[in-house]
């Protein structure tokens, strides 16, 4: 199994059914494709096969990013946190969680946090300790699922699946 079939895996297992909760601010959804940021598709109707090609073209392998460029727990992490918080949000997260591992050591000049991940975004990975990055990528995640609830108690009973997640 490649990396890409991989971190699908990982994320379905995350992702349920079809759902269309006037509650949760998602909307319409099925494996995590929503209606809102897929306007043509019949979500209820989604195969699991058309949104892993989704998630693949739209999410893995795009021109702001390659993740098989990224270690496989980092490639993984970025996917899954991509799919529910948005592609950009995930992308200038990485290169967030590496400024801030960088501070004290300066391994590497402050990355402009723009949501693109080339070469500078790289180096500065392969100068970074692998577990550290993925507990400052949590820590990330984790502050972000928090001020969504702060922002919109009605998100509250989703809290829990989205920390489980993290």
């Amino acid at each position: 199994m490649d990396l890409f079939d991989r971190a699908f895996e990982n994320t379905i297992g995350h992702e349920g059914g079809y759902v269309d909760d006037s509650t949760d601010n998602g909307g319409e959804t099925k494996f995590g494709i929503s209606k809102r940021s897929y306007p043509e598709l019949d979500i209820k109707n989604l195969s699991q096969s058309t949104a892993k090609s989704i998630y693949y073209k739209d999410y893995w392998d795009t021109k702001q990013a390659n993740l098989s460029r990224l270690p496989d727990s980092i490639a993984i992490e970025v996917f899954d946190t991509g799919v529910n918080m948005g592609r950009a949000r995930a992308l200038k997260m990485l290169q967030e969680a590496l400024n801030l591992l960088n501070r004290n050591e300066s391994r590497f000049d402050d990355l402009e946090v723009d949501g693109w991940i080339g070469n500078a975004t790289i180096k500065a990975i392969e100068k970074t300790k692998e577990s550290e990055l993925l507990k400052v990528l949590n820590g990330l995640q984790f502050v972000k699922y928090l001020t969504f609830v702060q922002n919109n108690q009605s998100q509250e009973r989703f809290f829990a699946g989205w920390i489980k997640r993290t």
